[in-house]
This record gives C-alpha cells, structure tokens and sequence, in this order.
C-alpha cells in the first residue's frame, strides 16, 4: 500500500541522505532538535520521578509517627474512650487501627542541657497499629509500664543529649504549680526504657513516648486528648475525616494527615510545578531549532516545492509536507526521550550508587540526609502531560515554516534554478 505522496516527501527529508554540504547540515540541524527533545523529555521523567520518591519518602516516614486521621477530644479528654474507639473501628473496612493517646510538649532536662520534646502518652498494646518504627533499640514499647515512669526517646534525641537506655532525664510540664511561695515548675524523673528510631529527623530529635496513663497523670488530664486512625489507603484519609466527622459529637474535632502538614506538601507541590516549568524550557529551546531546521530546509527546497506546485499540488499538501516533517521530528525525539527517562527513572537506584562509586562522591551523606539513598517514583500521569507538551510544541513549531512554504510562488522560485 503506497503511502500519500506528502507523506513519502515529509519521510523523505525526515530521513535526510542527499550528497550536498547543506542536505548533510540541515540533517544535522534536525539530529540536534531530534535530541534536544529527547533530552528535555529524559530530564523532565527522572527530575520530577525523583521528586515524587522523595515526596513519597518523607510522607511515609511522616506517617509512621503521625495518624493517618487524629480524633481530637474536647478540653478535658475522652472520658470513655474504650467504646467510642470500638465505636469507631467498626465505623468502615478501611479502618485497621484505633489507639488513644495524651500529647503534650515539656521541657527535657538532662545535667545542664535543655531540650524541647514533643511527649506522647500511648498505650503500648494498641500504638503498634497505628505507627510503625523503623527500630527500637534496648527495649520494647511493652516496657512502658503504668506507675513506673519509664519513656522511650528518639534515637538523635538521645544522641544530642548523650544518654542510654537506663539513664534518668527530667521532664518539666508546661504549666506549673501553685504553692504559697508562689508558682513552680512541676517536674517528673522518668527512666529511659528504650530509644525509637522513625527515620524522620524532626520526630527523632524531639519524640518523648511514655504510658498513657503517666502522660494522663502528668499532664492533669482526665483522659485521652485524642485518638489515632489508621486507615488501608492512607490517599483516602480527608474523605474518611469528613465521614467520620459527621457521625461523631460536635465537641470532637477530626483532622487528617494532609490538614496537619498542609504547608509542608503545598510547598513540595510548588517545587514540583515550578521545575516542570523550568525544564519544559529545554524543550521550547529544541522547539525553536525545529523552527530553524524547516526554515532551512524550506528555503533549500524552494525548486522542488515549485515544481511539485506546477505538477498540482495544492498548498495546504506543500503545508502538511514541512508539518509531517517537523512533527515527525519532534515525535521521535519524543519517543526516544521516554524511553530513556523511563529507564534512567526505574534503574535510579543502581545507576547512582554506581557513579558514587566510579566518582569516589556521596550525593547524599547519611550525616546530613535522613534519606541517604535517590528515591525514584515515575508515574504516568506525569509521563503523559510531558509527552503532550512535547508533542504540542512540536506541532506548533511547524506552523509558521510549513505556511511560508505555502506561499511560495512557483514562477519566483524556478526563476533562479
């Protein structure tokens, strides 16, 4: 089957191979917009794959300490909270866990060094389902018995203040007490029991875990102060908050992890959209060449296009030649760039260890990063809306060219020929 004879022409040139200094440079010309859209396409696929692993590296490490939806009770805690968590684990499938627990934040004393802690009473038979720790080093959560005042710190915490499992530190709470002598801090010596690690520095360097019931007691508090949700799909927490919030009391209030670290997320979601802007830039700059090449290309084919003009052709068939030309161009650096920013995206994980180790470098320190390895996430979605730039302004270079080439007045063209 003989394919339209604008469509062999567009091949054609597409393909290059004439003898003359100027067919070889307009072919090299079209390798070089073929390449710059590929490599604006590669880039565009790893940097932004690379952005979502550590968006999705920090979530979920994120969300190991903190719930996937939080049940907040009023000013003097849950009174009952037994049968409202009951109440709420039965509430939908998706719910795999319900844990109660007292926050506060205190004061950290150990010898002559302050630090600020974030303090959470928990109770240790129910917190494993609602978080998950990456280790807990000389102990188990289950040594946190009522009455006997033990904690379980961050590992940087411990590291920073230099205590080990078995040492005593001081915890001062945020309200005082009212003696005749007027107000005074109200302290507590707890017992290290065991240190937690997360994987999130900002939880690791300030995350205090005790009993609930001490927490309950330390901090005055009638009750829980809340309760933790976690949930199968972590994406479907701001639609079950609602649901939930609507069939609890109006006292409560329900918030979920994207409510809770809305700041954090908008800004990566900025980021994000920022440098897919910045390298689409890449692309427009191969674009541009694209309209360089068929400039060229169309100037050099003048005769031809006049003699195809005087055998009948009309001037939208000489238009949609430098348009399949172009386009074609285009797609195939398209194709050649998702093809190598897929595979780069996939295998990140073995090509950078591979040139830390070749160049001697670690791009990320552990010492630095709690994320010491290039997390890579590609994702369709992505991959789609970069082809479809790529292939618009592809398209939209062609126009001008591919128009002046239309308009080309035979009898003017054959006159120098």
């Amino acid at each position: 089957m003989s394919l339209p004879f604008d469509v062999e022409i567009a091949l054609r040139y597409v393909r290059g191979g004439g003898h003359r200094s100027r067919d070889r440079f307009i072919s090299f010309i079209s390798g070089l917009s073929m390449a710059g859209i590929g490599l604006g396409v590669a880039a565009l696929i790893v940097v932004l794959s690379v952005m979502n692993g550590f968006q999705k590296e920090v979530r979920d490490r994120m969300l190991s300490v903190i719930a996937h939806i939080e049940i907040l009770a009023p000013q003097d805690g849950f009174i009952d909270p037994d049968d409202l968590r009951k109440q709420i684990k039965a509430f939908d499938p998706d719910i795999v866990g319900v844990a109660p627990y007292v926050a506060g934040e205190s004061m950290l004393a150990y010898g002559d060094l302050l630090r600020p802690a974030i303090v959470r009473g928990i109770d240790p038979a129910l917190e494993t389902q609602v978080s998950t720790f990456q280790q807990v080093v000389g102990g188990t959560l289950a040594d946190l018995i009522p009455g006997e005042f033990k904690v379980v710190i961050g590992l940087d915490l411990a590291r920073q203040i230099g205590v080990q499992v078995g040492d005593k530190i001081t915890l001062i709470a945020p309200s005082g007490q009212m003696t005749p002598a007027g107000m005074i801090p109200r302290l507590r010596a707890f017992q290290i029991a065991a240190l937690v690690s997360t994987g999130h520095y900002e939880y690791d360097s300030g995350l205090v875990l005790m009993n609930i019931d001490d927490a309950a007691r330390f901090y005055r508090s009638n009750g829980p102060t809340g309760l933790r949700v976690k949930l199968k799909d972590m994406n479907s927490a701001p639609f079950m908050a609602r649901k939930l919030e609507s069939n609890l009391p109006p006292t409560v209030w329900v918030r979920d992890w994207s409510v809770q670290n809305r700041t954090w997320f908008a800004a990566v979601q900025t980021e994000k959209r920022m440098m897919f802007i910045i390298l689409t830039l890449i692309i427009a700059v191969a674009a541009f060449n694209l309209v360089s090449m068929l400039v060229m290309t169309v100037k050099d084919k003048r005769g031809e296009i006049a003699i195809l003009r005087t055998l009948g052709a009309s001037p939208f068939s000489i238009q949609r030649i430098f348009m399949l030309q172009g386009a074609l161009v285009g797609w195939i650096g398209t194709f050649l760039g998702v093809t190598a920013g897929w595979l780069m995206a996939i295998n990140l994980g073995t090509i950078v260890p591979f040139i830390e180790r070749t160049l001697g470098v670690e791009f990320l320190p552990k010492s630095i990063y709690f994320i010491s390895e290039l997390p890579s996430d590609p994702r369709l979605g992505d991959v789609i809306t970069i082809v479809s730039v790529a292939l618009v302004l592809s398209v939209l270079s062609t126009i001008y060219p591919s128009w002046r080439a239309s308009r080309a007045e035979p009898a003017e063209a054959l006159r120098y020929e």
